[in-house]
């Protein structure tokens, strides 16, 4: 299977907290499935953590720490900002917007416990 990491389930994962569904723990260990990290989560973890919104900055830069947990990296293309920009409402979270337009452009399941990714047809690891 292929999985793109929703921002809070990399950061549970990099942090080994327990909100971490053990369905999602075990997706992600698997050995089996590839495992993506989008551009978009590093940019929402750097911008909450400048304000405040997340409570401690991880202990390495982002793209280190999805080099070191064995990821791959996912930049953002001109397609999926486009199929982001294209998206329905009501939602209007710009970084899910972004990661669930990558899900459908590159057919990858997504980690995460956030309800609105079913509602645009995204498939859902938790």
């Amino acid at each position: 299977m292929r999985l793109l990491l929703d921002t809070h389930a990399l950061i549970w994962w990099l942090t080994d907290d327990a909100r971490l569904s053990t369905s999602a723990r075990l997706a992600i260990a698997a050995a089996e499935n590839q495992v993506f990290a989008s551009a978009c989560s590093g940019y929402e973890i750097a911008y909450k953590q400048q304000r405040g919104r997340l409570p401690s900055p991880l202990p390495f830069p982002i793209a280190d720490l999805i080099r070191r947990a064995f990821f791959t990296p996912l930049p953002i293309t001109a397609e999926h900002a486009e199929a982001a920009g294209k998206l329905p409402g009501p939602h209007r979270d710009p970084w899910d917007r972004i990661l669930i337009a990558q899900a459908g452009t590159e057919g990858l399941a997504v980690v995460t416990v956030d309800r609105v990714f079913a509602d645009y047809k995204v498939p859902v690891v938790w």
